[in-house]
């Protein structure tokens, strides 16, 4: 029997806001342009954990509801959606979303992907697009997953993969941190955003975390954009890590340092505009059908 669960977002804006509320009205307005980015991946994670008519289904770390619409849009009116996010801001952005597209079957949790509480909540997938290597303790995050999960349900994530696949997210962070006079950081390194694409490293997470038919593969997913001052204006607004960064800095050290920014991701441009190179991994996993419970 999966748990009742109530829309929650409203009543947690003023009482718990997060930082990623600064941004969220970034990422709903660039909605556009990250499913027209994710599209092809997002169907295929949506494929590859049997998501369709009347599915239960869990979203971690949905943002502005973005894939959300999609995976309610295939469950259909027999199925239901269970949107999760730890902004309070970004999750009534998604429920105005889904309530513009008239789609009833979907509601919201304010919630930490470290801790989500939905143990035998008994979904029939679990699924977490980008969000998974924000996670300081991806290791938790997926032991909630699991428990969300019943028997034999499936789980699948799509995260950046090594910096030799993403470039340019390489280029902004190394250079963010050098205006900031910080010391380079392992491209590794926890909650980062290519944290978990060291070779093997989700394969390991999923086995430890108890899933099984364990399957990881990269996956390109250029960024097109008509130009690079494009991409600048979305990371300006909604790239909460290097805005973090940069923030401390003075006025005048700011400007310098994304002038730079914007200089050093030049090197991408192309003949119809500005080209983000990304490879992705998408993982897909599954709670046994016996075996621990």
């Amino acid at each position: 029997m999966m748990t009742t669960l109530t829309d929650d977002a409203d009543a947690a804006l003023a009482a718990s806001p997060h930082p990623w509320d600064a941004a969220a009205q970034a990422w709903d307005s660039h909605s556009p342009m990250l499913g027209e980015w994710l599209h092809d991946v997002t169907q295929a994670l949506l494929d590859a954990t049997g998501i369709g008519p009347g599915s239960r289904v869990l979203d971690i770390a949905a943002g502005a509801g973005d894939q959300t619409l999609d995976i309610a849009r295939r469950v259909g009116p027999t199925g239901h959606v269970l949107a999760t996010d730890i902004s309070p801001r970004i999750l009534a952005l998604a429920r105005e979303k889904l309530r513009r597209a008239g789609l009833d079957g979907v509601s919201t949790r304010i919630a930490d992907a470290e801790a989500l509480g939905l143990a035998d909540a008994g979904f029939d997938a679990v699924v977490c697009r980008m969000g998974l290597m924000l996670c300081r303790k991806p290791s938790a995050a997926l032991a909630g997953a699991w428990s969300a999960l019943q028997r034999g349900g499936r789980f699948g994530a799509v995260v950046f993969s090594a910096p030799a696949g993403n470039p340019y997210v390489a280029i902004m962070v190394s250079t963010a941190m050098r205006h900031a006079g910080l010391a380079p950081a392992s491209s590794f390194a926890p909650g980062t955003l290519l944290s978990l694409g060291q070779p093997g490293l989700m394969a390991e997470l999923l086995s430890a975390a108890g899933f099984t038919d364990i399957h990881v593969r990269a996956v390109q997913a250029p960024m097109q954009l008509p130009s690079r001052e494009h991409y600048i204006d979305f990371v300006r607004s909604a790239g909460l890590a290097i805005m973090a960064l940069l923030a401390p800095l003075p006025a005048a050290a700011q400007r310098d340092a994304w002038q730079d920014i914007t200089h050093q991701l030049g090197r991408f441009t192309v003949s119809a505009g500005w080209q983000g190179p990304h490879e992705l991994l998408l993982c897909i996993a599954t709670r046994p059908d016996r075996g621990s419970s």
